[in-house]
């Protein structure tokens, strides 16, 4: 727990960014089911080390670039402790169907990232 777990690149222009991504890595980009602007980033390989991530629509303000996101194991504890350490919570704790709780954060340094409580989610080859 408590580790990097996923990416997030914000994009004003999905498909502009997608291309991007996969001429210069040769990443394989699919479209998340449950979202048209959420798009998962493929490992070539299934359990290739590394972790996985996603270009999603910007939601947040520009600036915040790439956002990483880190498994705890209660989220709830988790933001009281981030926000008595100088950080912020940004969004309210919603419910992922199938993975878990998340929200979004900001460190003591204004920077954002997401926790996520698993719970709903296979971790082999996390």
């Amino acid at each position: 727990m408590n580790r990097v777990v996923h990416f997030e690149i914000s994009a004003d222009d999905l498909n502009r960014a997608v291309e991007f991504y996969s001429k210069v890595f040769d990443w394989k980009i699919e479209q998340w089911d449950s979202s048209d602007e959420y798009w998962l980033t493929i490992p070539p390989v299934k359990n290739a080390r590394g972790i996985d991530g996603a270009i999603k629509k910007r939601t947040l303000p520009a600036g915040s670039g790439t956002v990483i996101t880190i498994s705890v194991d209660d989220i709830t504890s988790r933001v009281e402790k981030l926000i008595q350490a100088g950080g912020k919570q940004v969004t309210e704790i919603e419910e992922i169907p199938t993975i878990g709780q998340f929200c979004y954060c900001e460190d003591s340094e204004s920077n954002h990232i997401g926790l996520l409580e698993i719970s709903n989610y296979d971790t082999e080859g996390c």
